[in-house]
Protein backbone atom coordinates (compact mmCIF):
# COMPACT_ATOMS: atom_id res chain seq x y z
CA UNK A 1 0.00 0.00 0.00
CA UNK A 2 1.22 3.48 -0.81
CA UNK A 3 1.59 5.80 2.19
CA UNK A 4 -1.20 8.15 1.01
CA UNK A 5 -4.69 6.94 1.96
CA UNK A 6 -8.05 8.38 0.94
CA UNK A 7 -10.32 5.81 2.62
CA UNK A 8 -9.82 2.96 5.05
CA UNK A 9 -11.43 -0.45 4.64
CA UNK A 10 -14.29 -1.32 6.98
CA UNK A 11 -13.06 -3.36 9.95
CA UNK A 12 -9.51 -1.97 9.91
CA UNK A 13 -7.76 0.68 12.05
CA UNK A 14 -8.45 4.07 10.50
CA UNK A 15 -7.39 6.66 13.08
CA UNK A 16 -5.46 7.31 16.27
CA UNK A 17 -5.86 10.10 18.73
CA UNK A 18 -4.38 11.20 22.01
CA UNK A 19 -6.30 12.37 25.06
CA UNK A 20 -3.90 14.49 27.11
CA UNK A 21 -4.19 16.95 30.04
CA UNK A 22 -2.17 19.66 28.27
CA UNK A 23 -2.59 20.09 24.51
CA UNK A 24 0.10 22.75 24.23
CA UNK A 25 2.72 20.54 25.89
CA UNK A 26 1.64 17.55 23.79
CA UNK A 27 1.98 19.54 20.57
CA UNK A 28 5.46 20.65 21.64
CA UNK A 29 6.53 17.06 22.39
CA UNK A 30 5.13 15.35 19.30
CA UNK A 31 5.96 18.25 17.01
CA UNK A 32 9.57 17.99 18.16
CA UNK A 33 9.58 14.21 17.95
CA UNK A 34 7.89 13.57 14.61
CA UNK A 35 8.07 16.97 12.93
CA UNK A 36 4.27 17.22 12.99
CA UNK A 37 2.50 20.44 12.13
CA UNK A 38 -0.87 21.09 13.75
CA UNK A 39 -4.25 22.29 12.61
CA UNK A 40 -5.88 23.42 15.86
CA UNK A 41 -9.65 23.28 15.94
CA UNK A 42 -12.01 25.98 17.25
CA UNK A 43 -13.20 26.36 20.82
CA UNK A 44 -16.36 24.33 20.18
CA UNK A 45 -14.14 21.32 19.42
CA UNK A 46 -12.17 21.97 22.64
CA UNK A 47 -9.23 22.82 20.33
CA UNK A 48 -8.99 19.26 18.99
CA UNK A 49 -5.81 19.26 16.91
CA UNK A 50 -5.05 17.48 13.66
CA UNK A 51 -1.45 16.26 13.51
CA UNK A 52 -0.11 16.54 9.99
CA UNK A 53 2.76 15.37 7.81
CA UNK A 54 3.12 17.24 4.51
CA UNK A 55 -0.32 18.76 5.02
CA UNK A 56 -2.13 15.43 5.45
CA UNK A 57 -3.69 14.20 8.69
CA UNK A 58 -1.86 11.37 10.46
CA UNK A 59 -3.36 11.50 13.98
CA UNK A 60 -5.35 13.71 16.33
CA UNK A 61 -5.09 15.00 19.87
CA UNK A 62 -7.65 16.39 22.26
CA UNK A 63 -7.75 17.65 25.82
CA UNK A 64 -8.63 15.00 28.38
CA UNK A 65 -11.43 16.08 30.72
CA UNK A 66 -10.19 16.53 34.28
CA UNK A 67 -12.74 14.02 35.58
CA UNK A 68 -12.00 11.40 32.88
CA UNK A 69 -11.81 7.86 34.33
CA UNK A 70 -8.97 6.86 32.00
CA UNK A 71 -5.35 8.07 32.11
CA UNK A 72 -3.75 10.01 29.23
CA UNK A 73 -3.58 7.56 26.33
CA UNK A 74 -3.52 6.98 22.60
CA UNK A 75 -6.65 5.32 21.22
CA UNK A 76 -7.18 3.42 17.98
CA UNK A 77 -10.42 3.63 15.97
CA UNK A 78 -11.77 1.04 13.53
CA UNK A 79 -13.58 2.15 10.40
CA UNK A 80 -17.20 0.93 10.18
CA UNK A 81 -20.02 1.57 7.73
CA UNK A 82 -22.94 1.29 10.18
CA UNK A 83 -21.84 2.30 13.65
CA UNK A 84 -25.10 1.36 15.35
CA UNK A 85 -24.89 -2.15 13.93
CA UNK A 86 -21.25 -2.49 14.96
CA UNK A 87 -21.99 -1.23 18.47
CA UNK A 88 -24.61 -3.97 18.70
CA UNK A 89 -22.01 -6.51 17.54
CA UNK A 90 -19.59 -5.32 20.21
CA UNK A 91 -22.25 -5.99 22.86
CA UNK A 92 -23.29 -9.30 21.31
CA UNK A 93 -19.75 -10.64 21.50
CA UNK A 94 -19.12 -9.63 25.11
CA UNK A 95 -17.71 -6.13 24.73
CA UNK A 96 -18.97 -2.88 26.24
CA UNK A 97 -19.99 0.38 24.59
CA UNK A 98 -19.06 3.13 27.02
CA UNK A 99 -19.84 6.20 24.92
CA UNK A 100 -21.95 6.75 21.81
CA UNK A 101 -22.68 6.13 19.04
CA UNK A 102 -22.80 9.89 18.58
CA UNK A 103 -22.34 12.47 15.87
CA UNK A 104 -19.10 14.48 15.76
CA UNK A 105 -20.44 17.45 13.83
CA UNK A 106 -20.06 16.65 10.11
CA UNK A 107 -16.83 14.69 10.59
CA UNK A 108 -18.45 11.31 11.30
CA UNK A 109 -19.99 9.17 14.03
CA UNK A 110 -18.09 7.89 17.03
CA UNK A 111 -18.41 5.20 19.69
CA UNK A 112 -15.89 4.30 22.37
CA UNK A 113 -15.84 0.65 23.44
CA UNK A 114 -13.92 -1.99 25.35
CA UNK A 115 -13.35 -5.62 24.49
CA UNK A 116 -14.17 -8.52 26.85
CA UNK A 117 -10.63 -8.42 28.29
CA UNK A 118 -10.83 -4.68 29.09
CA UNK A 119 -8.88 -3.06 26.23
CA UNK A 120 -10.43 0.19 25.00
CA UNK A 121 -10.89 1.08 21.33
CA UNK A 122 -13.10 3.24 19.17
CA UNK A 123 -15.50 2.82 16.26
CA UNK A 124 -15.54 5.49 13.57
CA UNK A 125 -18.05 5.93 10.74
CA UNK A 126 -16.55 8.42 8.31
CA UNK A 127 -18.36 11.39 6.89
CA UNK A 128 -16.07 14.37 6.17
CA UNK A 129 -13.15 12.89 8.16
CA UNK A 130 -11.80 9.67 6.63
CA UNK A 131 -9.08 8.93 9.15
CA UNK A 132 -5.32 8.95 8.67
CA UNK A 133 -4.30 10.19 5.24
CA UNK A 134 -0.79 8.80 5.41
CA UNK A 135 0.36 5.48 6.90
CA UNK A 136 3.49 3.33 7.02
CA UNK A 137 5.96 6.19 6.63
CA UNK A 138 7.92 8.24 9.19
CA UNK A 139 5.63 10.16 11.51
CA UNK A 140 2.53 8.12 10.70
CA UNK A 141 0.83 5.08 12.20
CA UNK A 142 1.97 1.69 10.95
CA UNK A 143 0.79 -1.07 13.33
CA UNK A 144 -1.67 -1.74 16.16
CA UNK A 145 -1.84 -4.66 18.56
CA UNK A 146 -3.91 -5.43 21.63
CA UNK A 147 -1.90 -6.57 24.68
CA UNK A 148 -3.95 -8.79 26.95
CA UNK A 149 -3.64 -11.76 29.29
CA UNK A 150 -6.51 -13.52 27.48
CA UNK A 151 -5.38 -13.56 23.88
CA UNK A 152 -7.84 -16.20 22.72
CA UNK A 153 -10.81 -14.27 24.00
CA UNK A 154 -9.62 -11.00 22.46
CA UNK A 155 -8.76 -12.76 19.19
CA UNK A 156 -12.22 -14.27 18.89
CA UNK A 157 -13.90 -10.97 19.77
CA UNK A 158 -12.16 -8.84 17.13
CA UNK A 159 -12.47 -11.56 14.50
CA UNK A 160 -16.22 -11.79 15.10
CA UNK A 161 -16.94 -8.07 15.39
CA UNK A 162 -14.89 -6.91 12.39
CA UNK A 163 -14.92 -9.98 10.17
CA UNK A 164 -11.17 -10.57 10.47
CA UNK A 165 -9.29 -13.84 10.06
CA UNK A 166 -6.83 -14.65 12.88
CA UNK A 167 -3.60 -16.52 12.17
CA UNK A 168 -1.31 -17.84 14.90
CA UNK A 169 2.37 -16.95 14.77
CA UNK A 170 4.81 -19.75 15.45
CA UNK A 171 6.72 -19.74 18.73
CA UNK A 172 4.70 -17.12 20.60
CA UNK A 173 1.20 -16.36 21.82
CA UNK A 174 0.48 -13.87 19.06
CA UNK A 175 -2.18 -13.76 16.38
CA UNK A 176 -2.26 -11.52 13.33
CA UNK A 177 -5.69 -10.36 12.16
CA UNK A 178 -6.30 -10.35 8.41
CA UNK A 179 -8.76 -8.53 6.15
CA UNK A 180 -8.51 -10.36 2.86
CA UNK A 181 -4.85 -10.16 1.76
CA UNK A 182 -3.96 -7.41 4.26
CA UNK A 183 -2.61 -7.89 7.79
CA UNK A 184 -4.39 -5.16 9.75
CA UNK A 185 -3.70 -5.70 13.48
CA UNK A 186 -2.39 -8.12 16.09
CA UNK A 187 -3.32 -9.78 19.38
CA UNK A 188 -0.49 -10.37 21.84
CA UNK A 189 -1.06 -12.52 24.92
CA UNK A 190 1.19 -11.25 27.68
CA UNK A 191 2.74 -13.96 29.82
CA UNK A 192 2.76 -12.44 33.30
CA UNK A 193 6.46 -11.55 33.16
CA UNK A 194 6.92 -8.30 31.26
CA UNK A 195 4.99 -5.42 32.73
CA UNK A 196 1.71 -7.28 32.70
CA UNK A 197 0.33 -5.61 35.80
CA UNK A 198 -0.92 -3.09 33.23
CA UNK A 199 -4.52 -3.67 32.17
CA UNK A 200 -5.32 -4.89 28.68
CA UNK A 201 -4.68 -2.14 26.15
CA UNK A 202 -4.06 -1.35 22.51
CA UNK A 203 -0.46 -0.48 21.61
CA UNK A 204 0.04 1.51 18.43
CA UNK A 205 3.27 1.99 16.49
CA UNK A 206 4.52 5.02 14.59
CA UNK A 207 6.99 4.51 11.76
CA UNK A 208 10.27 6.43 12.11
CA UNK A 209 13.39 6.83 10.02
CA UNK A 210 15.81 6.09 12.91
CA UNK A 211 14.60 4.38 16.08
CA UNK A 212 17.64 5.21 18.21
CA UNK A 213 17.61 8.87 17.23
CA UNK A 214 13.86 9.06 17.91
CA UNK A 215 14.25 7.55 21.37
CA UNK A 216 17.08 9.96 22.19
CA UNK A 217 14.94 12.87 21.05
CA UNK A 218 11.97 11.63 23.09
CA UNK A 219 14.03 11.72 26.29
CA UNK A 220 15.36 15.18 25.45
CA UNK A 221 11.76 16.36 25.05
CA UNK A 222 10.73 14.99 28.46
CA UNK A 223 9.50 11.53 27.54
CA UNK A 224 10.56 8.19 29.01
CA UNK A 225 11.88 5.03 27.40
CA UNK A 226 9.87 2.02 28.60
CA UNK A 227 11.57 -0.54 26.34
CA UNK A 228 14.89 0.42 24.69
CA UNK A 229 15.50 -0.07 20.98
CA UNK A 230 15.62 -3.70 19.92
CA UNK A 231 15.81 -5.49 16.60
CA UNK A 232 12.89 -7.64 15.45
CA UNK A 233 12.16 -9.38 12.13
CA UNK A 234 9.86 -6.44 11.32
CA UNK A 235 12.24 -3.63 12.18
CA UNK A 236 14.00 -1.89 15.06
CA UNK A 237 11.45 -0.83 17.67
CA UNK A 238 11.14 0.81 21.10
CA UNK A 239 8.36 1.71 23.53
CA UNK A 240 8.10 5.29 24.77
CA UNK A 241 5.89 7.32 27.11
CA UNK A 242 5.22 11.00 26.50
CA UNK A 243 5.60 13.54 29.35
CA UNK A 244 1.97 12.99 30.43
CA UNK A 245 2.42 9.19 30.51
CA UNK A 246 0.69 8.14 27.27
CA UNK A 247 2.54 5.18 25.74
CA UNK A 248 3.28 4.30 22.13
CA UNK A 249 5.84 2.38 20.11
CA UNK A 250 8.16 3.53 17.35
CA UNK A 251 9.66 1.33 14.65
CA UNK A 252 11.99 1.69 11.71
CA UNK A 253 10.34 -0.77 9.36
CA UNK A 254 12.58 -3.51 7.99
CA UNK A 255 10.67 -3.34 4.72
CA UNK A 256 7.75 -1.31 3.38
CA UNK A 257 4.56 -2.41 5.09
CA UNK A 258 2.13 -4.43 3.01
CA UNK A 259 -1.42 -3.42 3.66
CA UNK A 260 -2.43 -1.30 6.59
Amino acid sequence: MMPAVDKHAVGTPAWMDLMTPDLEKARAFYGGLFGWKFQVGPKETHFYSMCQVDGRNVAGMGERPRDAPLPPAWSVYFEVDDIDAYAARVRKHGGHVGMGPMDVMDAGRLAFCSDPTGAHFGLWQSKQHHGAQRVNEPGSMTWHEVNTRDGARARDFYAAVFGLEPKKMEGMEYWTLHKGPDVVAGVYQTNGKEGTSAPAHWMSYFAVADTDATVKKATELGGKVLAPPMDTPYGRMAVVADPAGATFSVIKLAMPAQGK
